[in-house]
């Protein structure tokens, strides 16, 4: 191939019965050596947005005090705090950005007192102030996630895709003080007026990462002949290998086995779900739903993953927990309910224990970086080619507080993040700075201002 100056195209896919496999990037669509950088010069970093709600216990007049989230040292080779230790093995990758506000989800008039749960996760990404209303004329502002997938996802299969945890409840209707339920269970904005739902079923977004193309009597098909998506291809892989070098050859097969082997997990969860739907833990759960959030959430991880390795989509928000849930998280070591323990009343115990679960929720993330850092990507990882953005729109729980939010940023987006940084704001930065930073990062330098922003951060 590469004498002949002949090349596999970096849109190939595997078809087969209501299957659609996107391919990872491989030396093989390198038309020749000299052209490597060229290539990767146009290619894209990719965006993973995750919000977690009810915000963190470092932000607490005592977790400031003891550092639970923001490190002690400013600048390079910081020290990490409880909350954000499972980070540690990524150090060179991590920018922690402390102190900034998301003053838009302040109340701004009596009847909203209170009301922080309701609107908090529609300015986590538009910091934007949402128009109080229970009706249907929502407004709110674009999100930075959908500003890239309208600028650099355009030529993607996904321009991008929207996933949760926990059931969000209705999009639609009254959610309290004033405010529609979509404030509270959306977080990516294609417009002021339309928010995107999320999605929940790890195997409703493996079928549209893997059946994209192919009709839905086709994937009911493949299923119902208890066919897999490495079944339904299998010609087609044998095929193309026999074109590929040794390395493209392994880097084909590692991937396939990835599919392979999520697919064999949601298969072993809805074969569970089925024969012990009586013991759920989430009896209202779709049957792909796994109750254990570790294996939600690993699950939904590695098919964004996948969905970064192929670039089925460059665009991914993630809503990792529900305003007022009261899950409990075992293991984190923490038995009090999520809502209820970010209320902690100012106790020194409590407090711990709140930064004890916000470390675990980290090291969710954690895993994140690991998979990504794992995965080649052409001339280095995904993490390298990626910036991950993580935090909440709230502060202190107990308070409702939108002051001193925990932000940080992880990956080097195709070099523009440096990483093993502590950037300590001065106070009252809008958090809107690092969405705007983010954007310029990620190349779209268009875009002067979101939501509140009042300029860039020097990261």
């Amino acid at each position: 191939m590469f004498i002949t100056q002949k090349h596999l195209s970096r849109r190939t896919v595997l078809r087969g019965l209501g299957a659609t496999v996107a391919l990872p990037f491989l030396d093989a669509m390198v038309p020749a050596a000299r052209a490597q950088n060229k290539l990767m010069a146009g290619r894209k970093p990719r965006l993973a947005a995750i919000e977690m709600v009810h915000g963190a216990a470092g932000s607490s007049v005592e977790g400031l005090e003891k550092h639970y989230w923001s490190p002690v040292k400013e600048g390079r080779d910081f020290d990490f705090t409880l909350s954000l230790s499972p980070l540690e093995p990524h150090r060179d990758y991590v920018t922690v950005v402390s102190d900034t506000d998301l003053a838009n989800a302040e109340s701004a008039s009596a009847p909203e007192v209170g009301g922080d749960h309701n609107r908090s996760s529609s300015v986590f990404l538009t910091a934007s102030r949402p128009k109080r209303t229970e009706g249907s004329d929502i407004y709110s502002g674009v999100s930075m996630d959908q500003i890239y997938a309208q600028k650099f996802g355009q030529d993607t299969a996904l321009p991008s895709i929207q996933l949760c945890i926990e059931n969000v409840g209705s999009i639609s209707g009254a959610c309290g003080y004033g405010y529609s339920c979509v404030y509270s269970t959306a977080i990516s904005w294609a417009s002021a007026t339309q928010p995107f739902p999320s999605e929940r079923d790890p195997r409703v977004v493996f079928e549209r990462l893997f059946g994209h193309g192919a009709t839905a009597a086709e994937r009911t098909t493949r299923r119902r002949q208890d066919l897999t998506i490495l079944d339904s291809i299998r010609q087609r892989v044998a095929s193309l290998q026999k074109d590929l070098g040794a390395s493209d050859k392994n880097r084909l097969s590692e991937y396939l086995e990835n599919v392979g082997e999520i697919e064999r997990r949601l298969q072993n969860i809805e074969k569970r779900n089925l024969t012990a739907a009586d013991a759920r833990e989430l009896p209202d759960a779709p049957i792909g739903v796994p109750d254990s959030f570790d294996e939600h959430v690993r699950l939904m991880f590695d098919l964004q993953v996948l969905a970064f390795a192929t670039e089925v989509t460059r665009v991914s928000s993630f809503k990792l927990g529900r305003d007022v849930s009261a899950r409990v998280y075992p293991e984190s070591g923490v038995t009090t309910p999520f809502h209820a323990c970010s209320h902690h009343g100012d106790k020194s115990k409590n407090i711990e224990d709140f930064a004890k679960l916000n470390r675990y929720h980290v090291g969710a993330v954690a895993y994140f970086l690991e998979k990504l850092r794992n995965t080649p990507d052409g001339d280095g990882n995904l993490l390298d080619h990626s910036m991950i953005l993580y935090g909440s729109p709230m502060a202190d729980g107990n308070r409702h507080s939108h002051k001193r939010l925990p932000v940080l940023l992880a990956g080097h987006a195709n070099g523009a993040l440096k990483g093993n940084l502590h950037l300590k704001t001065p106070l009252g930065t809008p958090m809107a700075n690092v969405l705007l930073t983010s954007l310029h990062k990620l190349g779209v330098n268009d875009v002067e201002r979101i939501g509140d922003s009042t300029g860039e951060l020097a990261i």
